[in-house]
């Protein structure tokens, strides 16, 4: 596995061997390299050191300690990713989960406990039927109708790994499995946009759960697509509580309105108008004219954007891991230089965050 590794880790850095063996100041050749990405040799620790340094990557994804290995990475866009651009995903994903495992198994925790809503995935005959699901999701976890505060929170809770990736500008995200070794179950991972809106990444999440419970074997890739945005748009908006806000029929909409509703359920403005013409309170043409008036542009530019409001954005961030490192940290499970190599901070903005700035700052004075 470690010729895997260090051919990814050197995709995403875009070097050839030859520009990797120059980078590494005739260390070693550029056969040499490629005797090691194909197992036919193996570096020395030297050599190993050199190359975490060139590639940017750490020790322990080069060593792969945990037999650790992506399955399933489909980016579902219509962007051209480069192999530069899916190497330096999948070795970030790789990196942040093998941190998340090892604090994981320091704290003893369970981290394949998936609590997934729906077994097995479910076959559906029509688009439109993922309006159902997404109820039926709602009341296995016991959510009740009213909007959903916290996507990301809501999916950590439930046992998925959350993690937000800058990607290729036009790839919103992905889900993937991860396989360990020793026939561990397989953990399920959604990646996220950091490129995108706050608005944007909710839905991305929503959709990509659509994935982990939808089999697609009734539909094609592009109806699958529909599908899983339908249970998205539904998941997310509640048919009823939507009535409940806005009524049950409506011809016109004010800009202050549209912007008021989104920001109530916190989806984007597009996604919310949508919406609206899905389940039959605005028609089509209604629809296309509030694209070409009041929401003009929204598509590319989100009114009124979640995160313009500082708090709202921070709330709606992947916390899961740092405070479990934070945890270790508290109960003397790890070290100070430990919990920072695990958060990629310095050691005095971690010792900040255990003992409060006050406290911290006097210890450094």
């Amino acid at each position: 596995m470690i010729g895997t590794r260090i051919k990814l880790a050197r995709k995403k850095s875009g070097l050839s061997l030859r520009a990797l063996a120059d980078a590494l100041e005739g260390k070693v050749s550029a056969q040499a390299i490629g005797k090691y990405e194909r197992e036919e040799m193996t570096p020395s620790s030297g050599v190993l050191l050199a190359l975490c340094r060139v590639l940017n990557v750490s020790l322990s994804y080069l060593m792969d300690t945990q037999g650790i290995e992506l399955t399933g990475v489909d980016f579902r866009t219509k962007a051209n990713t480069t192999a530069k651009d899916r190497a330096h995903v999948e070795t970030e994903v790789i990196e942040w989960i093998e941190r998340y495992l090892q604090i994981e198994s320091i704290l003893e925790l369970d981290s394949a406990k998936w609590l997934t809503p729906i077994l097995p995935a479910q076959k559906l005959q029509t688009i439109e039927e993922a309006e159902a699901l997404a109820d039926k999701v709602r009341v296995e976890w016991e959510l009740g109708r009213d909007p959903i505060p916290n996507m990301t929170e809501l999916l950590e809770e439930k046992g998925l790994k959350v993690l937000v990736e800058e990607l290729p500008e036009r790839v919103s995200g992905f889900t993937c499995l991860i396989q360990r070794g020793d026939n561990q179950p397989e953990l399920p991972v959604i990646v996220v946009n950091k490129r995108s809106t706050l608005e944007r990444r909710r839905l991305t999440l929503a959709h990509e759960l659509a994935h982990r419970i939808i089999d697609p074997k009734n539909f094609n890739e592009k109806d699958e697509e529909k599908a899983a945005t339908y249970f998205a748009g539904a998941f997310l908006i509640p048919r009823d509580h939507l009535e409940r806000e806005i009524g049950k029929h409506r011809n016109h909409f004010g800009y202050k309105e549209l912007v008021d509703i989104k920001r109530l359920y916190r989806v984007s403005m597009a996604a919310l108008i949508v919406r609206l013409k899905n389940i039959g309170i605005i028609s089509e043409s209604s629809m296309i004219y509030a694209f070409q008036t009041i929401a003009r542009g929204c598509r590319t530019n989100e009114p009124q954007a979640l995160e313009a409001d500082n708090m709202q954005g921070q709330r709606e961030k992947p916390y899961r891991f740092e405070r479990l490192c934070y945890r270790a940290l508290a109960e003397k499970l790890i070290s100070l230089s430990k919990a920072a190599e695990l958060l990629r901070l310095p050691v005095d903005e971690v010792e900040r965050g255990l003992k409060g700035p006050g406290q911290a700052d006097a210890n450094y004075r």
